[in-house]
């Protein structure tokens, strides 16, 4: 499916309303919403501030975005994406659901929106880290370098395969696994991180979550439009080819910088975490032409159906 020029100018405004309802607008946030502009439409990036201002004075509406989405497959693909959007930082907050519900109603979609809108939130309602103000442990222990790496691996193995898979319900479920990969490290290390730390340490690296489920959708979802961290490609193959390749090296990236950022006692500046991030993104782009086989493999033996179970940590 490809959108029309207008209707992915009618997804970017969805997107952006979906970012903006939580209410929350402060300087992480604005970095966010630009990022989220690039991942659907670079030109747009450079105009962010008067598409906002329309935004929020009501120029542009949600009903008029809605309105602009002349096929059932753009209004549905571009409500999933505003469901990510929303879902993207963990459970939709009161104004999120309503939003959401409201998009449900402006773009005529029935049950199997809402459906869609109830599985993604169950995905991302598994408590991921230690509740705020675990205490720390009276000593950190050395974790086994093997195991570590293999831990990595073959999460990013099993998020590149999630990618290959036609259920759009599998990519909300990366974002929550690469989360709880860092967790997973970091306990390994001796530190017990609840989920605020989790996900400001993505966004440290560099990591915007909103805008990484946005890019990746937008892939799947709007057609051969957009750009992404391993270049512009062609064909519904290509795009998931794309999409996998991409979802592999973010998560060998930031897990082995959660490996050596909390093998290093958190002493890394944040600078230097966004430095060693790209590095390892470069790492990971590398290495992923060498997995390819055991990405497409695991594509095979997935059970959608254990989405959650997965972010839980159990056995798949």
């Amino acid at each position: 499916m490809t959108f029309t020029e207008n209707e992915r100018d009618a997804a970017l405004a969805v997107a952006l309303l979906a970012a903006l309802a939580d209410g929350s607008e402060g300087p992480q946030e604005q970095a966010e919403l630009q990022r989220i502009a690039a991942a659907l439409d670079p030109a747009a990036a450079g105009r962010l501030g008067p598409l906002l201002d329309d935004l929020r004075s009501g120029r542009r509406t949600l009903e008029s975005a809605a309105a602009a989405l002349q096929s059932a497959e753009a209004r549905q693909a571009t409500f999933e994406l505003a469901v990510g959007v929303c879902n993207a930082d963990g459970v939709s907050s009161p104004a999120e659901v309503a939003f959401l519900e409201r998009l449900r109603g402006a773009l005529q979609l029935g049950e199997a929106a809402s459906a869609f809108a109830r599985d993604a939130g169950a995905i991302v309602a598994v408590p991921i880290g230690a509740p705020a103000g675990a205490p720390p442990p009276a000593a950190r222990p050395t974790p086994d370098a093997a195991a570590l790496d293999k831990q990595i691996l073959d999460a990013a193995i099993l998020n590149g395969a999630l990618e290959l898979l036609p259920e759009r319900l599998a990519t909300l479920a990366i974002i929550p696994l690469q989360l709880r990969l860092v967790y997973r490290i970091g306990q390994a290390h001796g530190y017990e991180l609840d989920a605020g730390h989790l996900k400001d340490f993505a966004a440290t690296a560099g990591v915007g979550l909103a805008s990484q489920y946005v890019e990746r959708a937008g892939r799947a979802l709007v057609g051969g439009l957009l750009g992404g961290l391993l270049g512009k490609m062609v064909g519904g193959a290509a795009r998931l080819a794309t999409s996998s390749a991409v979802s592999f090296a973010t998560t060998y990236a930031l897990g082995q910088v959660a490996r050596r950022y909390y093998g290093g006692g958190r002493t890394l500046t944040q600078e230097a975490l966004r430095e060693a991030f790209n590095a390892m993104l470069a790492d990971g782009q590398a290495l992923q032409q060498r997995y390819t086989g055991a990405i497409q493999e695991q594509a095979r033996t997935v059970d959608v159906g254990k989405l959650v179970g997965m972010v839980r940590g159990e056995p798949r």
